[in-house]
């Protein structure tokens, strides 16, 4: 199976960039990473009323495992140096605006957890969307973790 061609020179650039590295073996195998994200946002949704902000973290914690999860699968992860954002800019190269939503959850959620001010937090209606968007990612990741070979 050849390389997943949709995104190709974003990712190799995220690779010379040392924000994204090629893993092999089990690391290469994003599938505890879906039903990690299973059980998270699953635990996101039984918070939301009570512990809004941190059912917003979970929610957005499993969307950042569904799309590590397709790196993984294709053999990749994100270093240090390219942490979250890494993850955003390959999930969007490679898998288009399905996605655009893990963008928008991975700025909220550092707002919520590096606070401007005492008044940064969110409701359980904006968790609850965040919630429906994070399991959409998940869906999407089940979709496409089987179809992906190795970068």
């Amino acid at each position: 199976m050849s390389r997943w061609p949709r995104g190709e020179a974003e990712v190799e650039q995220l690779i010379a960039a040392k924000q994204l590295q090629r893993v092999v073996g089990g690391q290469a195998n994003g599938e505890h990473l879906v039903e990690k994200a299973a059980r998270t946002v699953a635990t996101a949704g039984e918070i939301a009323g009570d512990d809004p902000d941190s059912a917003y973290v979970l929610a957005y914690d499993a969307a950042r495992y569904s799309a590590t999860a397709l790196l993984a699968q294709q053999g990749l992860r994100p270093t240090t140096s390219g942490g979250h954002y890494a993850v955003e800019v390959a999930l969007r190269a490679q898998f288009g605006d399905g996605f655009r939503a893990f963008g928008a959850m991975r700025r909220r959620r550092n707002e919520l957890e590096y606070p401007s001010g005492p008044g940064e937090t969110t409701t359980p209606e904006e968790a609850g969307r965040a919630i429906t968007d994070a399991e959409h990612i998940l869906r999407a990741a089940q979709q496409l973790i089987t179809t992906l070979p190795i970068f």
